[in-house]
């Protein structure tokens, strides 16, 4: 900036000191040797100009072009993604309503099987119990048995002389006769 100003200045000054000024005649100011030079210039470059442009105009616009393809495809496929991406969900949701379904099931069928298993224990457990009692009842019974045949036995040896055995002899034998 601050060079800009300084050619300015230097510019103004010479306008104003008269070292510059407009000289009015055609030929020795070159304006027409300037024309015929930037007339040509424009003549010949302007084909060149033209088909430059032009190449450019293309090149941009099949970039346009490919580039709006390239989005048509993007949008496309983020379509088909976001679409996939659905059809994931629904898929993650029915295992999951599965998933939780299998374990209601599962947890059902170990409560059931451990009732029965319960119920199984305590019946072999009370049939167990059923069976040790009637041993131990038979086995108490059996020893009051014995007792009590030990006891009459005594008594009986106690009591029992020869002619009462004789008695008992004879009158199981008239029983046996009738």
């Amino acid at each position: 900036m601050n060079s800009l100003n300084q050619i300015l200045n230097s510019f103004s000054g010479q306008i104003a000191d008269g070292s510059v000024s407009f000289n009015p005649d055609i030929f020795e100011s070159n304006v027409v040797n300037i024309t015929i030079l930037a007339g040509g210039l424009f003549f010949l470059l302007s084909d060149a100009l033209s088909t430059s442009l032009s190449e450019r105009q293309q090149k941009i616009l099949g970039a346009i072009q490919e580039s709006e393809e390239r989005l048509t495809e993007s949008a496309a496929r983020l379509a088909e993604s976001e679409k996939q991406l659905e059809q994931a969900q629904l898929i993650i949701d029915s295992i999951g309503k599965d998933a939780q379904t299998t374990a209601s099931q599962v947890k059902s069928a170990i409560l059931t099987d451990g009732k029965a298993e319960i119920e199984r224990l305590t019946s072999t457990a009370k049939s167990q119990i059923n069976t040790f009692e009637s041993k131990v009842r038979k086995q108490i019974s059996d020893h009051i048995i014995n007792l009590a045949i030990k006891e009459v036995k005594l008594q009986l040896d106690e009591k029992l002389d020869l002619s009462l055995q004789q008695k008992i002899i004879d009158n199981s034998i008239s029983k046996l006769g009738e």
